[in-house]
């Protein structure tokens, strides 16, 4: 039996979609978290007119591999926030100054923009501690 050979543009359909829904899962947490555009735009790493294309629909690139760790981080701080809070601090965390040792009295978005990946790391593990976890 002869395999049936995908055509290359239905091939990279899924992967353009993937991102568009990843982006738009993206738009949200920061709508939630009350990010401002620039805070949206500095902590995924993007110019402003990226992030506005992104946030409206209208953005026709491809999500490199530092977009997709800061994706993935950005959605387990979020998912891990909604699992541990409830109440205002589900949302207003990100931005409310902190304490612990880790953020120096910053604001964990604060933190996270300055320190790039690293920092969001560190955030994501200290959220999973939170937890219970790591």
């Amino acid at each position: 039996m002869a395999a049936l050979a995908s055509p290359l543009p239905a091939a990279a359909a899924p992967d353009r979609d993937e991102d568009a829904v990843v982006i738009r899962a993206i738009a949200r947490a920061f709508a939630l978290w009350k990010l401002t555009n620039q805070e949206s735009a500095a902590l995924f790493d993007v110019p402003l007119a990226t992030w506005n294309r992104m946030k409206a629909g209208a953005f026709k690139g491809r999500l490199d591999r530092d977009k997709t760790m800061r994706a993935s981080l950005i959605l387990g701080i979020f998912k891990g926030l909604r699992l541990y809070f409830d109440g205002p601090l589900t949302y207003g965390w990100p931005k409310g100054d902190n304490g612990h040792a880790l953020f120096a009295g910053r604001s964990p978005l604060r933190f996270m923009i300055e320190g790039g990946i690293p920092a969001m790391l560190s955030t994501r593990r200290y959220i999973d501690g939170l937890r219970g976890g790591l």
